[in-house]
């Protein structure tokens, strides 16, 4: 069971939204990168970096941070999000270090680039679908597709893409806990990994997670909660791992 911390990147700075509304946002830190040298020596195994600005203009806006996050920690697998539309973007994002790149809006607009850059970019790909009430959002979640989630993975699974983030947008920064019926109900559908994403609070949302590993859901993306201290990552992580080293999850 992975814990993926989130550097969520705005205006230059790492900051935490809620339900993705870019007019609401909290910042943390001026210093990305300080901020996932905090994340690694907790003991992050994979760090979860979104260009913010990039998801809403589609267009790579903050990567000369990332690029410098991924350049700090080659030994880290780093996957980034927000803007990434065409394959010179993702292939300028893996020559500076980054082991996997997440697919959006683009993915939901015209699918035929997945399966496009998946033959292109074997095992690199990632597909981020962003829900609400079982439709897609795209956009930087600005707009609501007409695309059932779980038809779309599907596909994508067919095409060749390593996992599916899987994000309830209602949970999103709220701090409510999971909504991991929706995300079990998901995740049956596929046999590629799954990640959970919004909502994780607390040590009984890991908990949770490791009961349903079996469902095919490999980790989870948690970002306000490490922030503002509800999750101690490091506590998390240990406790994840010895759920499953236990046969409990």
């Amino acid at each position: 069971m992975l814990l993926i911390p989130a550097i969520d990147i705005k205006d230059g700075k790492c900051v935490r939204l809620k339900q993705g509304r870019m007019d609401d946002d909290t910042i943390y830190s001026d210093d990305p990168v300080t901020i996932a040298a905090r994340w690694v020596d907790a003991g992050a195994r994979r760090l979860h970096v979104v260009d913010l600005n990039g998801a809403i203009l589609g267009k790579p806006v903050n990567s000369a941070i990332i690029h410098e996050i991924a350049e700090a920690f080659p030994q880290i697998p780093i996957q980034v999000g927000g803007g990434i539309r065409d394959e010179d973007t993702i292939q300028t994002y893996l020559n500076a270090g980054v082991r996997y790149v997440i697919v959006g809006t683009k993915a939901v607009t015209a699918p035929h680039f997945v399966s496009d850059i998946c033959l292109e970019f074997p095992s690199h790909i990632i597909v981020g679908l962003d829900v609400r009430d079982g439709k897609v959002a795209i956009e930087g979640w600005s707009k609501l597709s007409r695309h059932e989630a779980a038809d779309l993975a599907r596909q994508f699974e067919l095409d060749g893409v390593e996992a599916i983030i899987f994000t309830d947008i209602r949970r999103d920064g709220m701090m409510t806990g999971l909504n991991l019926d929706a995300t079990v109900a998901f995740a049956r559908n596929l046999t590629i990994p799954v990640f959970a994403s919004g909502g994780v609070t607390n040590l009984d949302d890991i908990r949770a997670l490791c009961a349903v590993e079996a469902e095919g859901i490999a980790g989870a993306v948690t970002g306000r909660a490490i922030y503002e201290g509800t999750l101690d990552f490091a506590a998390a992580q240990r406790l994840a791992d010895n759920l499953v080293s236990a046969g409990l999850s």
